[in-house]
Formats: C-alpha cells, structure tokens, sequence
C-alpha cells in the first residue's frame, strides 16, 4: 500500500476521528460485525509493537454477518484499514438501535455490489496490464492469451515486423491474421490503423490490440473495414478473465486472480 495512503489513514486515525464517533468492525476471525464508539483520544504504545497506534473504543453490539445487506458488507470490506463509511451508515446506526435492518425478499443492493465487484476487477486486470507489460513484454502476452483461444501464433521479431507484431492462424489454413498492439495511454488514430491496413495482404485479417480506446474517426474506420477487428483495453480484459485458467502461470502471477463466485440478482431483480 502506497505511503500516501498509510499517512492519510494513520492522520484520520489520529486527528479526524473523535470521541463520540461510531465505529464499525468486520472481524475476519468470528465473521461477526461489531459496532462500538471512540472513548479516547489517540495514545502510542510502544508497549503493542503490531498495533501501537491506539484509541479506545467502547462495543456496543456484536451482530452476524447475515443481519446486513450485501452492500454494506462490501462497503466495509475495503481494502483500507480505516476509512469513513459513506454509504450505508444509516444501515449500520440502524443496527445499533436495534432495529431490523436485513432486507425482506430480496437484497436490492445485491446488484449493485456484483456490478462493482467485476468493476474493480476489471480495473485491477488492466492496471496491472499497462504496469508490468508494456511494449514487446505486451506482445508476448498476447500471444499466449491468443494460444489459450486455439490459435497457432508467431511474434514478429523486435524492431523488425512492418507494424505486424503477432501473426496467428486458427488451424494449419488460411486465413492469415496480423495483429498490431500498442500499449500507448493515449487512443487510438484512424492513421495508426490505416498502417495495419497497409500491410495486409488480400485474404488476411488483421485484429488491433490497445490498452486504451479508439478515437472517435478510429471506430468509424474500423465499422467500415469488416476485415479489421479493434479490440480496446476493457475487451481484451474480458478475454483475459475468459480464458485466465489456461494462460501461463508466469502471467496469472503477474494478474493474481481467485475465483469465486457473486450473488446476482435474477432476472426479476429479486
């Protein structure tokens, strides 16, 4: 965690936080959710070498996990050890005023919480993408995430492809496919694709590979050019998440992932 981060968290724990104030803790260790309230101000204790920064607080209620909407569960499982909740507070203050507080019928922030759960999945996949593959590193990942589709694939040696980075083929036929990638923050140009165009021979396809997105002119050049495929950052993250059980394991290293599975609402939103 950056230090940025720490010091922000550590100075709301010391100086924003304040007696009176309600505090919420998800316990990983008896999966309850406690609720208490700040009665002192901050103190070091170099006598607790793990947890020297202290406050004291005073538990008020011990509730299970299943007592709260799926959305305030999530909310307080941030990845931040302290932080402010926003959202379903009144959830929570509810809670301590005993009342009830789980859902009747069906939890509406179900999906809600699915949506952003993929969100930030897709987020952290392509992070992850422009930081530790960028440039000719991209291209061989590409290739192996396009071996893992039932390609044929070879990448074209560096500083010498005429713009063709990977060709790939799906069986020992035609046709032949090029693929172009760039891993550039910014988007993508009509000119840049027009150069994958230019090295096309009649019978091939070609497929263009970003991390970003396509400017606006780019998307129609490709809607007119069938034998083109763009593939922006958010659908190549897709791919990756469709077929991340048979990538090398040096690249799900790389993106470390762990199944699982996430309510849904069903078709009737219940």
């Amino acid at each position: 965690m950056a230090v940025s981060v720490v010091s922000g968290m550590l100075y709301r724990f010391c100086y924003e936080a304040k007696k009176g104030d309600y505090v919420v803790f998800p316990s990983k260790s008896d999966r309850m959710i406690n609720i208490g309230i700040i009665t002192g101000d901050y103190k070091f204790d170099p006598a607790q070498p793990e947890y020297s920064n202290t406050r004291a607080v005073k538990w008020l209620k011990h509730m299970k996990r299943t007592n709260f909407s799926q959305g305030a569960l999530y909310e307080t499982g941030s990845a931040m050890t302290f932080f402010a909740v926003k959202n379903y507070a009144d959830e929570f203050l509810s809670a301590l005023k005993g009342e009830s507080v789980k859902p009747d019928g069906g939890d509406d922030t179900v999906g809600a919480t699915a949506d952003e759960i993929i969100q930030n999945t897709k987020d952290f996949v392509l992070k992850e993408l422009s930081r530790s593959l960028k440039g000719y590193a991209l291209e061989d990942f590409v290739a192996n995430l396009l071996q893992a589709m039932g390609y044929r694939t070879t990448v074209s040696p560096q500083g010498g492809d005429s713009g063709i980075d990977i060709t790939a083929y799906k069986d020992e036929l035609p046709p032949r496919i090029l693929i172009q990638i760039k891993s550039q923050d910014s988007d993508i140009k009509e000119t840049t694709i027009q150069s994958l165009k230019g090295a096309m021979r009649e019978g091939d396809y070609g497929v263009f590979i970003t991390l970003s997105d396509y400017t606006k002119n780019a998307k129609k050049y490709l809607a007119n050019t069938p034998i083109i495929r763009g593939i922006n950052g958010s659908e190549l993250v897709d791919l990756v998440l469709k077929y991340y059980d048979v990538i090398d394991e040096k690249y799900q290293k790389i993106i470390p992932l762990k199944k699982a599975y996430i309510p849904v609402q069903d078709e009737n939103g219940l």
